[in-house]
């Protein structure tokens, strides 16, 4: 049984793909850096008026930047380095490692026929996504 990991992550891509799972990676350092720094010139340039107008515009500007842009998971899958792309598989292989397949649309079919294996699958995609990629996942359109 050869187990290659392109297979694992075209299954993951389609797992992910069918639930229509999103996720939006935030830019929290980059909204902070940016209100603070907004609130820094406002006072400077307008006094104590100066930093509540800055500080309030910077808020917002920062609260846009934090918001993050969707982007498909499987998209986000094929564009991981190697090395993390090795670390999903082995988590991955883990759950299927009872199955007997021989290319990744025969490992495909065999996942698509078990709820709980998917289940499994998407729970350990789900906890990669939120927790090594600081990422919010969304489901649906």
């Amino acid at each position: 049984m050869p187990v290659m990991v392109d297979d694992i992550m075209k299954l993951l891509c389609s797992i992910s793909e069918q639930r229509k799972m999103k996720a939006a990676v935030k830019h929290s350092g980059k909204g902070a850096l940016v209100t603070g720094a907004v609130a820094f010139v406002g006072g400077l340039v307008g006094g104590p008026p100066g930093l509540a107008v800055g500080g309030a515009v910077g808020g917002l500007l920062g609260a846009w930047m934090a918001s993050g842009e969707f982007k498909s998971v499987p998209q986000i899958i094929m564009e991981l380095p190697p090395a993390e792309q090795q670390r999903l598989f082995n988590e991955a292989t883990a759950i299927v490692r009872h199955l007997d397949w021989t290319d990744a649309v025969q490992l495909t079919a065999l996942v698509m026929g078990s709820e709980a294996l998917q289940q499994q699958l998407l729970a350990m995609l789900v906890t990669y996504v939120t927790k090594e990629l600081r990422a919010e996942v969304q489901y649906g359109d």
